[in-house]
């Protein structure tokens, strides 16, 4: 056994608004099932009264408490990297962090959102066309999957905000990482569209409490594959228009749970079952 795991493991979630998160329930089923003593808490800066200036003394406690590790959300995964020993190449990449290791003596920081985004669209989506894609939203997780498709190699990628200095600030960004790759932001999203073979959706809306459509549907073409990173609801409005025109698609889900497979396996140091946490996933989201 991993001498992680010669006694009991913790570990935590910090960020805002976070009491309907299943990441705890994905890790602690895993541990579980695994054999080993899991305990995964919240550390809700809503709940306590915290912001992230509170980081600091955040993670001295958590690590003074023996947590292994932190996953690290909204609104933290920027401000928390100034208080890292140090960082994986893909966190330096991206200037995001959702994943905080304690491990002698230091804090390491890790992004797994890209990796669980690549590995859902690998599973998710084989074969699809990567010749060329349209990215809406250019935030923390458009990045990650703006980062992910490149790395699968997408030939070539436009990102639309609605905010188009974020836009071309992402494009700037990751064509510096990919040279090989055409990137760039784009100001008119009807022309995109019609431009690309795939599209995929990296902001809020859609989620319960942002409900529509995150572009007019007649824009959607049967042609697209579609890409979600809403996972609460599975079934968004984008994905169901682009269902009833027969495009193929791929909801949020798998990214939620491939990047906890990632976290899992950097906070315990064993490999997780990908398939048994999706499908303990699966179950709780439905």
């Amino acid at each position: 056994m991993s001498e992680i795991l010669l006694k009991p493991l913790k570990a935590g979630l910090i960020g805002a608004g976070i009491q309907a998160s299943l990441t705890p329930a994905m890790h602690m089923r895993e541990g579980e099932a695994q054999g080993f003593s899991y305990d995964y808490e919240l550390i809700d800066l809503s709940q306590i009264g915290a912001t992230p200036a509170d980081l600091p003394r955040l993670l001295d406690e958590a690590g003074a408490r023996g947590l292994a590790g932190l996953n690290i959300t909204h609104p933290c995964k920027q401000s928390v990297i100034a208080h890292l020993d140090e960082l994986s190449p893909q966190a330096r990449d991206l200037g995001a962090v959702n994943t905080v290791v304690f491990r002698n003596g230091k804090r390491s920081g890790h992004n797994t959102d890209w990796w669980g985004f690549a590995e859902s669209f690998r599973r998710g989506l084989p074969q699809a066309d990567l010749s060329s894609a349209l990215q809406l939203g250019a935030g923390g997780a458009g990045a990650a999957t703006a980062y992910a498709l490149l790395s699968l190699g997408l030939e070539k990628l436009l990102v639309f905000d609605r905010e188009n200095e974020r836009a071309v600030a992402l494009a700037d960004t990751m064509a510096a990482l990919f040279p090989k790759a055409v990137v760039d932001a784009a100001d008119d999203l009807a022309h995109a569209t019609q431009a690309v073979a795939g599209l995929v959706h990296a902001t809020p809306t859609g989620m319960a409490k942002y409900p529509g459509l995150p572009l007019p549907a007649d824009l959607l073409d049967r042609r697209h594959w579609v890409a979600e990173v809403v996972y609460f609801p599975l079934e968004t409005g984008l994905l169901r228009a682009a269902r009833d025109l027969g495009c193929r698609t791929l909801d949020g889900g798998g990214m939620a749970v491939f990047q906890a497979v990632d976290a899992f396996r950097l906070f315990t140091g064993r490999e997780p079952d990908a398939d048994r946490m999706l499908a303990h996933f699966n179950r709780l989201a439905r």
